[in-house]
């Protein structure tokens, strides 16, 4: 395993979460909240972004593949990510009623951060060999939620009014800050990382690259186990990624609690989160990724119905600190399962449609909470309570995909 690009690698996650954390702790409740816009607009958001990654990625992934060339697709999606998210900043801080423009100006900034790992995630084949990238990918999960907690820490006395730094919504200040932090940590990895030299000089055609996608696709999951993997992967992410882009919400909404408790709450989960990281990784390398999937989705099935029914916050809290556990390993055993079933030369074509899947599949959560929020009563907050019960199903739906996957890792020698 090679140290260096590791820490490089893990750095950049932890750059990219900086940024991710404060927008849908902080953005999210200035959206909804202070400006009232409804649930649905903010969740639409992931949804566009999704679309126009569908559009876009696959060809992408297709052309960097074909020449085997990563960091400058890294280099660009994330200066261009960095400068929508600056601008929602703009916007939310100094020309609050133009939240439309904001609404358009995050949806770029998530589509150009989500393109990001089109070329990020392969690069773990750079780093550690198959026997290996469990692990790996697990402190690049560990980088991921340190990132977070900086960022929320940093946050709080922004968000409390401890530091004026504009004269505007204490939670629209934070935006531009953690947009200037996201490129200035992601900086180490794209300006120090260095490929494997097998660059090839092939000339990419926009038009063909577009036709072949379909044939390409068919081929991607005709590879044994990995159409099954996207398949799961799109329903129990769908569970896990809408949740987390509602918590902030769902803690105002239900439990009434300040920004400061929240983003402490947030840190609690996330500190958790990065004990469990490399600890799940190490345990998918050992005992293999499927048991190690099974149980993670097993725990999810028995977490959000738990959760829809505590009205007591202390309780709510304890059973999302155990919640981080399983938060931090979902993320490392499946960028270990994508590597472990694909051919190294279609790496990026698999790990876009892994972001596909997990982006696309917000095309259903999203709009499933925010119908459910929107139609079913707001007494007691039952309509929050149904909302994050409901995602039970889609982990469900995946758990059932999911058992019949190979488990290569057993394959291996030695293990």
């Amino acid at each position: 395993m090679d140290k260096k690009k590791l820490f490089l690698w893990s750095m950049y996650d932890f750059a990219n979460s900086i940024i991710w954390i404060i927008f849908f702790l902080y953005f999210s409740q200035w959206l909804t909240i202070e400006r009232g816009v409804s649930d649905f607009w903010y969740n639409f958001i992931f949804t566009a972004s999704s679309i126009l990654l569908v559009l876009t990625a696959p060809v992408a992934a297709s052309i960097a593949d074909k020449k085997r060339v990563k960091l400058p697709g890294l280099r660009i999606t994330t200066v261009l990510s960095f400068i929508f998210f600056f601008l929602t900043g703009v916007i939310a801080a100094f020309y609050p009623d133009h939240y439309v423009l904001a609404l358009v100006f995050a949806t770029l900034a998530m589509y150009l951060y989500l393109f990001c790992f089109t070329y990020y995630h392969p690069l773990l084949s750079d780093i550690a060999p198959p026997e290996k990238q469990g692990l790996a990918s697990g402190w690049g999960i560990f980088g991921n939620e340190t990132g977070q907690i900086f960022a929320l820490l940093a946050s709080i006395p922004l968000a409390s009014g401890t530091i004026i730094l504009f004269h505007s919504s204490l939670r629209a200040q934070t935006l531009i800050p953690a947009a200037i932090l996201f490129f200035v940590f992601s900086l180490p990895m794209l300006i120090f990382f260095k490929e494997k030299n097998t660059k090839l000089e092939v000339k990419a055609n926009l038009k063909s690259e577009y036709k072949s996608i379909v044939k390409s696709t068919v081929k991607m999951f005709k590879l044994p186990g990995l159409g099954r993997f996207f398949l799961a992967y799109f329903f129990f992410n769908d569970a896990i990624i809408t949740a987390s882009n509602n918590f902030a919400i769902y803690l105002e909404r239900v439990f009434k609690v300040n920004d400061t408790t929240k983003s402490l709450v947030l840190v609690g989960i996330i500190f958790v989160g990065a004990i469990g990281a490399p600890i799940s990784g190490w345990i998918s390398d050992k005992y293999g990724w499927k048991r190690t999937l099974m149980w993670l989705l097993i725990g999810f099935a028995v977490i959000f119905p738990l959760l829809s029914v505590l009205s007591n916050f202390y309780a709510f809290l304890a059973v999302v600190i155990i919640m981080g556990l399983w938060w931090g390993g979902i993320w490392s055993v499946t960028r270990a399962i994508v590597l472990d079933l694909t051919p190294e030369h279609d790496l990026n074509q698999a790990f876009t449609f892994y972001t596909l899947m997990e982006r696309f599949s917000t095309l259903i959560g999203p709009i499933s909470w925010g119908l459910i929020v929107a139609f079913v009563t707001q007494t007691n907050s039952l309509n929050y309570k149904i909302a994050i019960a409901s995602m039970t199903v889609f982990i469900l739906i995946g758990l059932y995909i999911a058992r019949k996957l190979p488990d290569k890792k057993k394959l291996l020698p030695n293990t």
